[in-house]
């Protein structure tokens, strides 16, 4: 089975996250480590998480945040890298932020891998319709957690059984149809 690299965001994803737990509960999933996380470099990052990929072919990428960002900035510049799928959870605006904003823009092209974006209505990092424009860009299906915050520790989110169950829909989407087109909205409880 592909490994999952689990790919944190700013400030990375230490215990109790979701993230965190996940690292330690799934032997298939590795954290990628991403060099001074409060304070990213993106062409550092990139190069990081481009390694574990080449490390790591056929791999699953599963981002948080700002690693959701990196993630579409490496699935851009470098499509030819073996990547399954992605789940893209809780994307973060790159705009106006002084600590992020040399992530941006966040590229809008289309992935040509199977992608779920998951993402909030009340998320302080990127309204819900942001997320929705981005998921549209990028062919992703979108799960609507309702007012879930940013998804992470501070609205509750520790150990995140349904973020695995979401990884496994769209694993078993790649073995059913490689070049699947997204299905659309979904609302997940």
């Amino acid at each position: 089975m592909s490994k999952t690299l689990i790919v944190p965001g700013l400030d990375g994803s230490p215990d109790p996250h979701w993230q965190h737990w996940w690292a330690a509960t799934d032997p298939k999933a590795l954290m990628v480590d991403l060099a001074d996380p409060g304070r990213p470099v993106p062409a550092v990052w990139e190069i990081e998480l481009a390694s574990m990929i080449l490390r790591h072919p056929d791999c699953v990428l599963v981002g948080h945040s700002l690693g959701v960002v990196l993630i579409a900035r490496i699935l851009a510049r470098w499509p030819q890298l073996k990547v399954r799928a992605a789940l893209l959870v809780a994307p973060a605006e790159t705009r106006g932020s002084d600590r992020i904003g040399q992530f941006g823009p966040i590229p809008e092209l289309r992935m040509d891998i199977p992608t779920t974006v998951v993402a909030s209505r009340n998320d302080p990092w990127m309204s819900f319709g942001r997320a929705a424009h981005l998921a549209r860009a990028w062919g992703s299906d979108l799960v609507d957690l309702g007012a879930a915050g940013h998804i992470n520790v501070a609205s509750g989110f520790g150990p995140w059984a349904r973020g695995k169950a979401l990884r496994d829909e769209l694993i078993a989407a790649t073995e059913a149809q490689p070049a699947r087109q997204a299905q659309g909205w979904r609302i997940a409880l």
